[in-house]
């Protein structure tokens, strides 16, 4: 079932038990769904990464967005803030614990035979393909460095 469908059927789904912010969180994936689609270059429906990019994106201006709004004291932005990045980790991949970043990454670094800083690029080109959607990108270059010892 493509995350169009999934978007659809939750919407309807709210809007028979009245749930008001899930509708809005809800609609307004759909809208960015509709909008991707029809942009310039596109043929159709996206394709399962790009669903989970615009998703990504989604949740991740929603979490810079809470920061902003915890920080100013203004509660009642930050509750609507929560509530739609809570509704749009639903349709998101589990994301991987840092322990288990880290197992795989290991496994990439020996299977690519990365011996230090100057392999950082390879690494990462792998791995940002491997944790798309799965993992934080600032988490997994943070660990990468570490890792390769830069």
């Amino acid at each position: 079932m493509s995350l169009k469908s999934e978007i659809d059927s939750a919407i309807k789904e709210a809007m028979k038990a009245k749930d008001t912010d899930a509708l809005r969180a809800l609609r307004g994936i759909k809208s960015l769904i509709l909008l991707a689609e029809t942009s310039e270059g596109q043929q159709g429906e996206l394709s399962k990464e790009s669903e989970i990019k615009l998703l990504t994106k989604a949740a991740k201006q929603r979490k810079e967005s809470l920061e902003v709004f915890k920080s100013q004291n203004r509660n009642d932005l930050a509750d609507v803030e929560s509530t739609e990045l809570a509704i749009i980790e639903k349709f998101l991949p589990k994301q991987l614990s840092e322990t288990e970043v880290t197992d795989k990454l290991k496994q990439i670094i020996a299977n690519i035979g990365a011996k230090g800083a100057q392999d950082m690029g390879k690494v990462m080109g792998i791995a940002t393909k491997e944790f798309a959607g799965m993992a934080d990108g600032k988490m997994v270059s943070t660990l990468v460095k570490s890792l390769l010892g830069s």
